[in-house]
């Protein structure tokens, strides 16, 4: 088939990648210059795949997706089948995490995985090869079979609208505003992804390679593009010190906000008609559903 997809972030990619390797003429439309345009919110994310840790947040379908995506993105995964998070004594956490002190109670949450989100989003159009992308070319309205550009109305056998926010007012998503710090942050050696329960601040730490840890993640409701605020940096970057001290003379090297698409529910919204498929409001649970709300979108556009 021909096809045309709205919106180049995570799940345009995935799906080129999909389609492209069943043999498809894909068409993807995106309002970035380029491939390496940091716009969607995919960029931005920190890669912390964790489908216990949001069930704090979502539903059971968001956790299924979870674990689903996980096998799809090659994490291997041992867990126990009630999936059930184990309390940690003191020696144990310190045994699991030494620079991570001062918490009295902490838990080990199992299924759980982690993805360099800015080397993912640069492999997917790697290796969607042959795709057609059409940079600088914003879609105005998706209708079956027909996504209406700038250059005019082009016409498809099958069209995917996964813009995000840029769907409305075909549908009412939000932007939620998030921010994150990348800290270069040498002898810091975290094993695993750290989340910390606090009530005010839902704070993460991924390490990375090359001695980063990435924190985050704020959650705004606004739809301000602009850069990190001086409230953010000092709650964030003061509650990640708070339980790694030996973050104390890290560097932060790169700071970035971005809005991450929601629906009224902050669930994720699949549609599947005759000659459209809309997937959208994957809020904060983006790369740990999206291969899984891909395989399924498939699955049902086959069936």
């Amino acid at each position: 088939m021909k096809i045309g997809i709205a919106g180049a972030g995570l799940l345009g990619r995935l799906l080129a990648l999909k389609l492209r390797a069943a043999g498809h003429e894909v068409h993807v439309f995106d309002p970035a210059a380029h491939a390496e345009a940091r716009g969607a919110a995919g960029w931005t994310a920190a890669g912390m795949l964790s489908p216990v840790a949001e069930l704090e947040c979502a539903d059971d379908n968001v956790f299924r997706m979870g674990l689903r995506s996980l096998d799809l993105w090659l994490l291997a995964r041992k867990a126990p089948p009630a999936h059930a998070p184990r309390q940690l004594a003191p020696a144990a956490l310190r045994e699991l995490e030494p620079v991570v002190q001062g918490p009295p109670h902490a838990w080990l949450l199992p299924c759980e995985g982690r993805i360099h989100t800015v080397q993912a989003m640069h492999a997917l159009v790697a290796g969607a090869e042959g795709t057609h992308w059409h940079w600088s070319q914003p879609v105005g309205a998706v209708e079956p079979g027909v996504l209406r550009t700038g250059g005019g109305e082009q016409r498809f056998d099958l069209v995917f609208d996964v813009r995000g926010t840029g769907a409305r007012p075909q549908l009412p998503v939000r932007g939620v505003r998030g921010e994150i710090f990348w800290l270069h942050a040498p002898g810091v050696a975290l094993q695993r992804a750290v989340r910390l329960l606090h009530p005010r601040h839902r704070v993460y730490l991924v390490p990375r390679a090359d001695d980063i840890v990435v924190v985050g993640a704020s959650e705004i409701e606004s739809e301000d593009r602009s850069p990190v605020s001086l409230r953010s940096t000092v709650e964030l970057l003061a509650a990640a010190h708070s339980v790694v001290p030996e973050l104390a003379e890290a560097r932060i090297v790169h700071s970035e906000s971005n809005l991450r698409p929601a629906l009224p529910d902050n669930l994720p919204h699949l549609e599947v008609r005759d000659g459209l498929v809309r997937i959208n409001g994957l809020f904060r649970h983006g790369w740990l559903i999206a291969p899984a709300l891909v395989e399924q979108a498939l699955s049902e556009v086959n069936a």
